[in-house]
């Protein structure tokens, strides 16, 4: 089987646009939640979101061009651009043709649509509106948009499957290179879904903190929604080495399930053997398993979930482990979350630092594993698990590993 290596990173967050900042505030356990103000009807709805911060478009991309962009395909984009350089590379159009983008979101052009809506369905008299407002909102935009920005004329598509939208293209990535389809793929996943009818929305679910993201803490509220984008550079390691680039860890086994039961609800057996394939393909048995960055929104059923799923999958060896969730820090951002759980995932192999589960107060009995609290943690990591499980049933879960 192909080794696969990720050899580029680029990120737009709520805790960073950029790989370093990102790197520094993670370890550093910086919280990217704050209220966020909407106006409506006379109206004040104040919620906790985790947006982006001090993201210019003018520095990633023409401003006449980015106009065209709804915000998810600015910032699918940006951080494409940024992995693109990272990485080195210097396509000629012949590897462009073996080269592909596979990108995920959950719910594409939230902003497009709700701006659309109001002019349509507010106080506004108007009843036009911008006439890119299907390029803008779909969700396939922003694979599009990188392919475009960046001239590669391989296969493109988007991967929507909710909260597992980035790790499912990922693990797609991978399969299309293990095929020998590509040689290099740009992938991750985008989000920009910071919107009133969004947030009212999951609000009408009852499963919102009313404040921060305080996963696996026995006083949990709840999740907080976020946006942001991470994109990576995976390819070959006969194309990595033949251009001698910088290989940042590999990316070692995938695995998925459908739990095929309810809607919300998440199964423990489905989240288990997700895992469990994932080590499979990975090659590797559970007591090679170091560090988890959890999917950990903060949701009572979840986190209690996925402890059990780890316990079923990795046996006792999951009391041994560290287990971190990152949404405490940039919370949850849908489609593009596995993308930059996997960012967070690959800087813990890298710097053999696992991330801090930030705003953890106390132990619940039902979730009793270490999930390294409020401060990160210097520590041996040779291999880690990255998990998503998604509305819908969808569990995803990608194994990387230190490169040797």
């Amino acid at each position: 089987m192909k080794k696969l290596v990720i050899t580029g990173l680029g990120v737009i967050s709520p805790i960073g646009n950029s790989v370093e900042e990102f790197k520094k505030n993670l370890f550093n356990g910086v919280c990217g939640i704050e209220k966020i103000n909407f106006p409506f009807k006379g109206q004040d709805f104040v919620f906790p979101g985790a947006p982006v911060k001090n993201f210019n478009v003018a520095e990633h991309m023409d401003e006449k061009k980015a106009a065209l962009l709804d915000r998810f395909s600015q910032f699918a984009v940006a951080s494409a651009i940024q992995a693109y350089k990272d990485s080195g590379l210097e396509l000629t159009e012949e590897e462009m043709l073996r080269t592909g983008v596979i990108s995920g979101t959950g719910v594409g052009g939230q902003n497009t649509l709700e701006e659309s809506y109001m002019k349509l369905l507010g106080e506004s008299k108007t009843v036009r509106v911008h006439p890119f407002t299907i390029p803008k909102l779909m969700v396939n935009a922003g694979s599009s948009q990188i392919c475009m920005a960046l001239g590669i004329t391989g296969a493109s598509f988007t991967v929507a499957s909710a909260c597992a939208s980035a790790i499912h293209a990922m693990g797609t990535a991978a399969a299309f290179l293990r095929a020998g389809i590509f040689d290099r793929v740009i992938t991750g996943g985008s989000e920009a879904c910071l919107t009133f009818g969004t947030l009212k929305g999951w609000e009408a679910l009852r499963v919102m903190a009313p404040d921060v993201c305080r996963p696996f803490s026995k006083d949990r509220l709840g999740m907080v929604l976020g946006e942001g984008a991470c994109s990576l550079v995976m390819e070959t390691e006969e194309s990595a080495k033949k251009r001698n680039a910088r290989i940042y860890a590999e990316f070692a086994g995938f695995g998925m399930s459908s739990d095929a039961k309810d809607l919300t609800t998440p199964d423990v057996n489905g989240a288990a053997r997700a895992i469990e394939n994932c080590l499979k393909d990975a090659q590797i048995n559970s007591t090679d398993i170091d560090y988890v960055n959890a999917h950990g929104t903060g949701t009572r059923i979840n986190d209690i979930t996925e402890t059990e799923a780890l316990k079923k999958s990795l046996g006792n060896h999951a009391y041994k482990i560290a287990v971190s969730s990152s949404k405490s820090m940039f919370g949850h951002a849908l489609g593009a979350a596995g993308a930059l759980e996997m960012l967070a995932t690959v800087l813990a192999v890298c710097n053999d630092k696992a991330p801090p589960t930030i705003n953890y107060i106390d132990k619940d009995t039902e979730c009793d594993l270490d999930y390294v609290p409020n401060v990160a943690r210097d520590m041996k990591i040779d291999t880690a698990l990255n998990n998503s499980f998604a509305f819908g049933g969808l569990n995803a879960s990608i194994a990387v590993r230190k490169y040797r």
